[in-house]
Order: structure tokens, then C-alpha cells, then sequence
């Protein structure tokens, strides 16, 4: 079984922001295969359902992205899965272009909060994850509004198309193995 947690902030206020690109990808395999994402449980909205013969929990915690650990850690300990192999974490990165893509088997939180607190609670640093570019904050910006800010028409247009390919590269991931995803998927588009 998998755990596939995209990342964001509750609330109308934050949907389609920099930071809720997880959250918008998990929509996108919520609707590709069929799961509802309507139980609210472990501070998450999740749903159980099947992706290519893997069951799979798909969630968004509820927590606020600070806090994301509280509920990644609930889930894991519930489901009882290997957080090392079975969770898969979506979610923003400013270091890439909007619409960029980078697969990651483990490493630092590269400053970003809702990461450091899964690794406070999960105690390391090993998780599959699925970056999500969302581009560099310009000069001058505060992080925080800029990762709360939606994105422009032309950025919007390429972070759909990389919602689909983070979705597909989440597949990967269960089927294909990680040196395999990462392969396809951290070449720039």
C-alpha cells in the first residue's frame, strides 16, 4: 500500500496558490482513477482507492503546510507502512521553474517548512517525494506572499500540464521504481 500526500493549505483562500500544487495534483490522480477524497481523518482529507493494482491512500492534510507532519505521521502509524518505500510527498519547490519536475528518494528540507516538519516527525529524511516547480520568488517579495500568491495565465498553463505529469510520475514511482522515474521525469520540459 501507498501513502500519496500532497501538500498545501486548507481553505478557498489558498486553492490554486503556489504553495497547494500538491494538493491540486492529488485532485488530478483523485479524478484519473476514481477515488474521492471526502473522509476526514488523521487532521487529513484522504480517500482509498486502487492505481494500477496498488492500493493507495491519497491525502491532503488539513493542518496547515507547517504542520503537515502531524498528519503524515498519524496516517503512516494507522496504515502501517514503510515511510522509506510506501509515502510518496507532492508538493511545491521555488528552486524550480514553474512546471518543472524533480523526483527525489530522500534529502533536506531545502528550506521549506511543510517538509521540515515531516522530517521532525517522521525523525528522517528518507520519503519518496514529487517536486513541483513554482518559480523563483522575485526580488524584493516576501517568501510567504509569494508562495501564497496564484500564478500568472502563462505559468498556470504549465503547471496543469505539470500536475499531469507529477500524477504520472507518481505512477511511476509504484510501478516503475524511482532510479527509473527519476530518470524520465527530472529532465527539464
Amino acid at each position: 500500500m501507498y501513502i500519496i500526500v500532497g501538500l498545501g493549505n486548507p481553505g478557498s483562500k489558498y486553492a490554486h496558490t503556489r504553495h497547494n500544487v500538491g494538493f491540486d495534483t492529488i485532485d488530478v490522480l483523485a479524478d484519473r482513477y476514481g477515488i474521492d477524497v471526502d473522509a476526514k481523518k488523521f487532521k487529513a482529507e484522504y480517500g482509498k482507492g486502487m492505481i494500477e493494482g496498488q492500493k493507495v491512500i491519497l491525502a491532503k492534510p488539513q493542518t496547515f503546510m507547517n504542520l503537515s507532519g502531524e498528519s503524515v505521521r498519524e496516517l503512516i502509524d494507522f496504515f502501517k507502512i514503510d515511510e522509506t518505500s510506501e509515502l510518496i510527498v507532492i508538493y511545491d519547490d521555488i528552486s524550480l521553474e514553474p512546471g518543472q519536475l524533480r523526483i527525489r528518494a530522500k534529502g533536506s528540507a531545502g528550506g521549506h517548512n511543510g517538509i521540515k516538519n515531516i522530517i521532525s516527525h517522521l525523525g528522517g529524511q528518507e520519503f519518496l517525494r514529487v517536486k513541483v516547480g513554482v518559480g523563483e520568488k522575485p526580488k524584493g517579495f516576501d517568501l510567504a506572499d509569494y508562495v501564497l500568491s496564484r500564478f500568472s495565465k502563462e505559468e498556470r498553463v504549465l503547471v496543469e500540464e505539470a500536475f499531469d505529469r507529477a500524477a504520472k510520475a507518481v505512477v511511476s514511482l509504484m510501478t516503475e521504481g524511482t532510479e527509473a522515474t527519476m530518470n524520465e521525469y527530472n529532465r527539464k520540459v
